[in-house]
Formats: structure tokens, C-alpha cells, sequence
């Protein structure tokens, strides 16, 4: 059966993917489309096809990026303990937040807020945005925990999570941390939260 407009296989998909996140980390959000289809070995209008434009491209690759931090609380099961999805939901915020293609991408995300405000706002809302509410609505659903905002809620797990630790990554600023110590505190802000919002009657 062929294909309908804008279907691609799924080798083609991770081809483009992985080509875009190689290019926008040489050039910029200012690279263009048709050096990733290059390559991708697809043509230009394969990309647009499926994709419609680059800012719904980037959006796609910050999205499969966030899944990987999200998916910790989507594969858990219901009776884990709240404190040990929290702590591997830090976790994985840590280490995306130390892997050099990521730090980029918010680097891109942060200098195109002038000139391509659309792009920088489609990597907010597939990332950083998708996250907090993914995460505030597992929140809303733990019967073990009290919490009246849960969007509030998430924002203060994932500061407690993370301190200033993205900021210094992102300016290249030493930071002193390792990742040998992503478990101890991701485990440690996972705690304290949990102490902090548990349900008392």
C-alpha cells in the first residue's frame, strides 16, 4: 500500500532526526533544511512533507529528547514507591541536562529569542514546557502526597533537582558536579520533596 502524504518510514524519520540535531549543533537554529536533508540522504521536499517547516522539525527532535526524561514516569508502575520515580525522573533530567547535544539546543534556544522567537518557544513547549506538566499531573495523581498547585509542585522538585547546575552548564562555567553523583542527588531531592508534600491524615 503506498504511503499518504507526509508518511515517511521510520528509517527515514531517524535519519532526519539525527542529520538535524548534527547541523543545528554546527550552525545554528540558522541551518538550513536543505543540509539536512543532504544528509539524510532524503530530498528537501521529504522533510517538508512530513514535517511542514523547521520549527515544527526542531520541535519533533527537542520532543524525542524529552520522552526519555518523561518515560521514567510513564513506565512506572503504580505501587513504586513515589520517592524512587521521583528520584529516576531527576535523574534523567540530570543527564540530559549534561549531554553536550542538549546543552546545546537550549544554548540555540536562548540566543534565537530575538530573531526566531518561534523557534525558541517551540523548544520551551516540546521540552522544559511538556516536561513540568507531564510531571505536575503524576503529581496531581499521588494519593500519598498533598499538593494543591501541582504545576508549582513540579517547577519546585525540578529546581531542587537541578540548583543552578544548568545555568553554570550552559555559560561553561565550572561546575564541580560529576556523573557519579547524579543518583545521590537525585535521591536526595526526591526525599526531601516527598517529606515536604506527604499527605499527614
Amino acid at each position: 500500500m503506498p504511503r499518504a502524504l507526509g508518511q515517511i518510514d521510520a528509517r527515514k524519520h531517524q535519519a532526519i532526526l539525527d542529520a538535524a540535531s548534527e547541523v543545528l549543533a554546527e550552525r545554528g537554529f540558522g541551518a538550513s533544511i536543505e543540509e539536512v536533508a543532504r544528509r539524510a540522504g532524503v530530498s528537501k521536499q521529504t522533510i517538508y512533507n512530513h514535517y511542514k517547516s523547521k520549527t515544527e522539525l526542531v520541535r519533533i527532535l527537542v520532543e524525542r529528547r524529552r520522552s526519555l526524561v518523561t518515560a521514567t514516569l510513564d513506565q512506572a508502575p503504580p505501587e513504586q514507591r513515589v520517592e524512587v520515580t521521583l528520584a529516576r525522573y531527576a535523574a534523567a533530567i540530570l543527564q540530559a541536562m549534561m549531554n553536550p547535544a542538549s546543552l546545546q539546543l537550549m544554548r540555540m534556544a536562548i540566543t534565537s529569542t530575538t530573531d526566531m522567537p518561534e523557534l525558541a518557544r517551540a523548544v520551551y513547549d516540546a521540552g522544559i514546557g511538556a516536561a513540568s506538566r507531564h510531571l505536575a499531573n503524576y503529581l496531581s495523581r499521588r494519593p500519598e502526597l498533598e499538593i494543591d498547585n501541582p504545576r508549582r509542585a513540579a517547577d519546585v522538585f525540578v529546581g531542587m533537582a537541578t540548583g543552578r547546575l544548568q545555568t553554570r552548564l550552559l555559560m561553561g562555567v565550572e561546575s564541580g558536579f560529576e556523573p557519579d553523583q547524579v543518583a545521590a542527588r537525585a535521591e536526595e531531592a526526591a526525599d526531601r520533596f516527598v517529606r515536604a508534600y506527604r499527605r499527614t491524615a
